[in-house]
């Protein structure tokens, strides 16, 4: 005879789960698999934040600054280029006009012939005699004879005193301010070969006047035909 009972027939309906058997417990989770996910989640973060930091570093643009513009001041002008340069076709120097006083002088430049160097020059209008006449001048390189230094023409007589030591200071001189010597334009000497030169040496030791310029007068100018 078949129990009928309700505790029968719940016994009887319970669903059968393969491999499963009533007296069998679920298994157990692992306890340390919350800890691994967490980490693991973290690890992600981490990694996706240092990329981003990286990418958005590159991706700025480096800003270059141009470099600081100095202004160069240009030049001074040569006082030089503003000088006569004579040479074969235009001779010319000055004008008799710009001689009008004793002891008055100009400064330029002479090409040499051979060399074709231009050689810077002065000439000086000496006392007495008519300034129509060749004689009244004196044009002499300012280049040293066999020495690299420039001759000057000094017409302040407190110069001569003080700079060249030369207290007999009477007029004007030309002097060397390597060796401080110092021609008087007023004196002639004589050279190997019977030659009178003018810038008799009144101090110092340099071994002979400067080189002189020959000069020509043609009408109201003043040429300088050749160096010596």
């Amino acid at each position: 005879m078949t129990d009928r009972s309700p505790s029968s027939r719940f016994k009887t309906d319970m669903p059968q789960i393969p491999g499963l058997t009533p007296s069998s417990k679920p298994p157990r989770r692992n306890p340390l698999l919350p800890l691994i996910l967490g980490f693991t989640v973290v690890g992600v973060l981490i990694l996706l934040s240092s990329h981003w930091l990286t990418h958005s570093h590159t991706a700025e643009p480096v800003r270059v600054e141009p470099p600081a513009q100095i202004e160069v001041p240009p030049p001074p002008p040569d006082p030089s280029a503003s000088l006569p340069h004579a040479d074969e076709k235009n001779p010319a120097i000055a004008g008799i006009s710009d001689f009008a006083q004793p002891w008055s002088s100009a400064d330029f430049f002479i090409k040499n012939r051979l060399t074709g160097e231009n050689i810077p020059a002065t000439i000086i209008r000496l006392p007495g005699g008519s300034a129509a006449s060749a004689s009244a001048y004196w044009a002499f390189s300012r280049k040293a004879p066999y020495g690299s230094c420039q001759l000057e023409y000094v017409s302040n007589l407190d110069k001569l005193r003080t700079d060249y030591d030369y207290q007999a200071a009477k007029h004007p001189l030309v002097g060397n301010p390597c060796s401080r010597t110092l021609y008087d334009p007023l004196k002639t000497t004589s050279l190997s070969g019977n030659i009178w030169v003018r810038g008799g040496i009144v101090q110092g030791s340099d071994i002979r006047p400067p080189f002189g310029v020959e000069i020509k007068i043609q009408g109201k100018q003043i040429l300088a035909i050749r160096s010596e």
